[in-house]
């Protein structure tokens, strides 16, 4: 029996998150430079977004560029930065067929004007789309996102537009870069390495996480699956003890 037909799907996470992590490790591997695997791994990308569309998950948010990621060697980010243009425009007619909207998330101010362009033309068409959500976190940091909403959230009290004491995590959750999107159900990282790198530290806090030894460009559909079956595995107590959970 295929994967897919075992997954329950009255039990799917409402948000999904990944750390695409292998695509260097992955090219050196085959005595490639590291940029041949960044272009392999689009291929992981639009398997992943096809099963998400297909299991019917309504958010999907991609690790794809970090803060960190501009210390990368110049050939390496402009390689990136073209592939992402590429990538926009060769996806646009998947995400028009699957009923997908284009996220972003980050400092979209620092890419390339091409880049920026070609964004904001695939979220302008794919605005009205209303299946999924695929937010890309591009020029994306955490602790960057905090300090940005703690400085808006201290302008307003600032400026009396809203009080102290009414601070909440409703009112930080306003303020993310995130605010259009659900807490993270599963967060996915590939390449067997063990950390969260900066993404999401917010979003995360009742995460279910998985690790997997697959490197990006060799994580296909089935190893999709097979994450969302470990989801599914999982008691969710949220502070709670089990005994709780089943009353």
């Amino acid at each position: 029996m295929s994967l897919e037909n075992s997954i329950v799907k009255d039990k799917l996470p409402k948000h999904v998150a990944i750390i695409m992590d292998g695509n260097g490790r992955w090219a050196k591997q085959k005595g490639m430079l590291r940029v041949f695997g960044h272009e392999n791994g689009t291929k992981a990308v639009r398997q992943v977004v096809e099963a998400s569309a297909k299991l019917g998950i309504e958010n999907l948010t991609l690790y794809a560029f970090s803060t960190e990621n501009w210390n990368r060697p110049k050939v390496e980010v402009d390689t990136l930065m073209n592939l992402l243009i590429k990538s926009l425009k060769n996806e646009l007619p998947t995400l028009v067929k699957n009923n997908i909207k284009l996220n972003t998330i980050g400092t979209i101010a620092l890419l390339p004007t091409g880049a920026q362009r070609e964004l904001l033309e695939v979220i302008n068409i794919t605005k009205e789309n209303s299946a999924m959500t695929l937010t890309l976190a591009l020029s994306y940091g955490s602790r960057e996102e905090l300090v940005s909403t703690i400085k808006d959230i201290a302008l307003k009290v600032k400026n009396n537009i809203i009080s102290l004491e009414s601070i909440d995590e409703s009112i930080i959750n306003q303020h993310l870069y995130t605010h259009n999107l659900p807490d993270v159900d599963l967060l996915i990282r590939t390449s067997g390495e063990h950390r969260i790198s900066n993404f999401l530290l917010w979003q995360i806090a009742y995460a279910e996480l998985y690790f997997v030894d697959v490197l990006w460009p060799d994580f296909l559909e089935e190893d999709f699956y097979k994450a969302i079956l470990s989801y599914q595995n999982r008691e969710r107590r949220f502070g709670k003890t089990s005994e709780q959970i089943k009353q």
